[in-house]
């Protein structure tokens, strides 16, 4: 039997040796076995973090080691952290956070404490912890998946309800709080290292002169610079700049003995209230998603089987408790919170597992030497066994969480404040057609390129973001795919029909409105996925038409005639044209003064 499988184990020797010789086939294996897992578990409803943690376990040292150095890895990928708060942050600017207050401060600061205290509580009476080690593993559970959860919500069409803005918020504040979470383990650090460092007054003063001086930073330093290079319109500049900003404001904390994290959140909050926060989120995104990728790959290379497997019982045990008591307290909060039963336990359910921070504030107490190795490992798998029930919960109670058609009434659906519209290129055509919507109360997203006007807007109110409007990316950045119009007001000829194509295939529930320079360009955009192209000075010629006719003593209903007789021809000429692709066809409708002449 062995010499049957020696060919096979030759072959698994041959290419360990020759993945730990060369680190191109090395990143080439972890790509490679990320993507697959990734890909399987996606298919599977089970989302991207568990299955990178699986990839990085299935080669890492305990199964096939194919790929080594887990631990020289993870500090490299947890700049994927870093930048994953700078994200965080430029989605905090103040009018949103205003906006969503009470139910941000309200009910993820319930979520928080509650589930915290309660989960601490059994990693200390039912595993034997201390309480320093209790609260380095219970608070970090109370965290759940951003990464696992907002999909799911984007996927079913529910982000943007008042059950999703609840769950939004509470996702909010747990993002909030991973840099008080990190401040507390640095706190409760037995590292000899920590302990040496500074007092915690001391710790507590430099970090609030850090945020100041990053504040400062912000305001009279990155501005200026980001305002520089927009108007240069290099976006290498951008993305240099963008993780510059983030190192910069990382390496500052470091030097200060404080998280890099938050300095990277901070510098993000200074920048959430520019013209260029969708550029940046747009920019970092790639990096971020890789960095992030690498960080559980390496956090599954180096979890610790053998732990789990000498005790599968602690993790199956522990993860149901972390499920039930989860489950149980969001429930129980939402009910206080008026919330229907059904709703509230939908709640409970959707955010019962831990999250992808557990996994890093894990670290950061393995560090402090708060837990083992042994410890991190096993509460680890009960995460990610936690992440990988709640797909199936949420479709095993789906009959018991839906309405009764009887009670049900108004199924839940858009927001009530009217249509989201994303306005790309906001000059003299931009701004009449944004403020007809903004008059019916229809909130929109403004885009441009321009910093001069950007500037000029912000002076009578008007937030325009920076970012170049036709790329995918950054209208998804910027909310496109739950937008029910897109608004394509950009002067000159810059809109293709293979933009609208990809727009329309990327944003199916988007309607794509365009504005067309002239014939030539409605001409080429003919057949384009779009609702309808407005040739900009087709109306205004009209409407200055009809009012020197009515200067003139024209009747209004001659004045009709003569505007349907025009458009009826124009209409015709421009079928003509689209058909044969000819400038000049159906040149013949024109209407021209002989013909008005012989006429009389």
């Amino acid at each position: 039997m062995a010499d049957l499988f020696w060919p096979l184990q030759q072959s698994r020797s041959w290419l360990v040796h020759h993945v730990h010789d060369s680190s191109v086939v090395e990143g080439a294996v972890l790509l490679g076995f990320g993507l697959l897992f990734v890909l399987i578990f996606r298919k599977l409803g089970l989302g991207a973090t568990l299955g990178y943690l699986v990839a990085g376990a299935v080669i890492g040292p305990q199964v096939l080691g194919l790929v080594g150095g887990a631990e020289s890895k993870i500090v490299t990928a947890e700049l994927g952290i870093t930048l994953l708060l700078f994200i965080v942050g430029l989605e905090l600017n103040p009018a949103r956070l205003w906006k969503m207050k009470g139910e941000i401060f309200g009910l993820g600061l319930a979520q928080v404490a509650l589930c915290g205290l309660a989960v601490t509580a059994i990693v200390a009476f039912g595993a034997g912890f201390s309480w320093q080690a209790a609260l380095a593993l219970g608070l970090p559970l109370a965290l759940s998946s951003t990464a696992q959860v907002l999909p799911m919500l984007q996927s079913s069409g529910r982000l943007r309800t008042p059950f999703g803005e609840r769950a939004f918020s509470i996702l909010l504040f747990q993002d909030l709080s991973l840099v008080p979470l990190i401040t507390l383990i640095a706190v409760l650090s037995r590292n000899p290292a920590d302990a040496g460092g500074p007092p915690g007054w001391v710790l507590g003063l430099n970090t609030a002169l850090a945020i100041v001086g990053l504040i400062l930073a912000g305001r009279f330093l990155l501005r200026p610079l980001f305002r520089l290079i927009g108007n240069l319109g290099e976006r290498e500049m951008f993305v240099f700049a963008a993780l510059f900003t983030v190192a910069a404001s990382a390496a500052v904390m470091e030097l200060l003995g404080l998280s890099t994290a938050l300095g990277a959140f901070i510098a993000g909050v200074m920048l959430a209230d520019t013209p260029y926060r969708h550029e940046l989120e747009t920019d970092v995104e790639p990096f971020r998603s890789v960095l992030l990728g690498l960080f559980f790959l390496s956090v599954g290379m180096l979890l610790d089987l053998r732990a789990i497997a000498e005790r599968p019982l602690f993790v199956l045990g522990m993860a149901l408790a972390l499920i039930a008591a989860k489950a149980g307290i969001i429930t129980a909060i939402g009910a206080a919170m008026k919330m229907g039963w059904r709703q509230a336990l939908a709640l409970g359910l959707l955010l019962s597992q831990g999250g992808e921070f557990g996994f890093v504030l894990f670290a950061q107490a393995q560090q402090g030497l708060l837990i083992a190795p042994e410890a991190a490992s096993l509460f680890g798998a009960i995460i990610t066994l936690s992440m990988a029930t709640t797909p199936f919960l949420m479709s095993w109670t789906r009959r018991i969480r839906q309405q009764p058609l009887a009670a049900r009434g108004e199924r839940d659906g858009p927001v009530s404040d009217g249509a989201n519209a994303l306005i790309v290129g906001y000059g003299r055509f931009g701004q009449t057609v944004a403020q007809m919507l903004i008059a019916q109360g229809i909130p929109v997203t403004l885009i441009d390129t321009d910093i001069e006007m950007i500037d000029v807007a912000g002076e009578f109110g008007a937030k325009v973001y920076y970012g170049d409007g036709t790329r995918l990316d950054l209208l998804r950045q910027a909310g496109a795919a739950e937008a029910e119009l897109i608004c394509f007001c950009l002067d000159g000829d810059q809109i293709t029909p293979e933009l609208l194509a990809s727009v329309s295939d990327t944003f199916p529930h988007a309607t794509v409105f365009v504005r067309a320079f002239d014939r030539r360009a409605v001409i080429k955009l003919a057949g384009a996925p779009m609702e309808y192209a407005v040739r900009e000075v087709l109306e205004s010629a009209v409407a200055m038409a009809r009012r020197a006719l009515l200067s003139v003593g024209v009747d209004g209903p001659d004045i009709d005639r003569a505007e349907d007789r025009f458009r009826k021809n124009d209409r015709e000429r421009l079928r003509a044209q689209i058909d044969t692709g000819d400038l000049r066809a159906a040149h013949e409708v024109m209407l021209r003064q002989e013909q008005r002449e012989s006429a009389t």
